[in-house]
């Protein structure tokens, strides 16, 4: 699938300045902004809703990765879309018309994705894979930022990997959770196209090497 993707998400960032966040993900070289939408019901937490969105659009000319753990993902995908989304995700376990939610994302002109979280086996997804744009595994379970990836679902990544070899399926695979300077070469071997990273990548004081150890151009242990 070609270069990995590192893709900051702002959950990690100061929540009193998005807009500086934004900026410092710019200039570290990031392609990717991940934005953590969570409703205090799907998942025990509360961020943002689509007026962030729109307001960050106009700084940034990143690709914006929407990731709704969200009840009722459905009414709330025309909003993010009309906000600058570029790729919704939204999770399997919150909607059963996964495969009617897909279509709509894709009419709406984004790239549409799936989530898990860790609970939940690859087999679920065996019927919407090959409508997916990204299967979004959740290497934590969600709601919280700064959290230790859980070593097993990377096992998850090698299924999807093989699946979509063996079937010429053109989803990308992101992992999101605990990915860090010292789980990245894990997650990457595993089979992982987009690496989602938080903490680790606002608390680095050399940002953009930071970018370059977690696609594997560096190894180092220079935090």
């Amino acid at each position: 699938m070609g270069t990995v993707i590192v893709a900051p998400s702002v959950l990690s960032a100061d929540f009193s300045d998005f807009a500086g966040a934004v900026r410092e993900i710019d200039a570290a070289g990031a392609p990717w902004i991940h934005l953590d939408v969570m409703d205090g019901q799907f998942v025990p937490n509360l961020t943002f809703g689509p007026k962030l969105v729109a307001d960050l659009r106009p700084l940034s000319r990143a690709f914006f990765d929407v990731h709704l753990m969200t009840a009722n993902p459905d009414r709330l995908i025309e909003d993010f879309a009309a906000a600058g989304a570029d790729q919704i995700s939204f999770h399997t376990e919150a909607f059963t018309h996964a495969h009617r939610l897909l279509e709509r994302i894709r009419e709406l002109g984004k790239k549409a994705g799936l989530a898990i979280v860790p609970s939940t086996p690859v087999c679920a997804l065996g019927e919407l894979l090959p409508f997916a744009d990204q299967i979004l595994v959740m290497t934590v379970n969600p709601g919280f930022g700064g959290q230790t990836l859980i070593p097993r679902c990377l096992e998850k990544v090698r299924a999807l990997a093989r699946i979509r070899e063996e079937r010429s399926y053109r989803y990308r695979i992101a992992v999101d959770g605990g990915v860090n300077r010292e789980t990245s070469a894990a997650v990457r071997e595993a089979g992982a196209d987009v690496l989602v990273t938080g903490s680790a990548f606002f608390l680095a004081r050399d940002k953009p090497e930071l970018l370059r150890a977690l696609q594997g151009q560096i190894i180092n242990n220079k935090q």
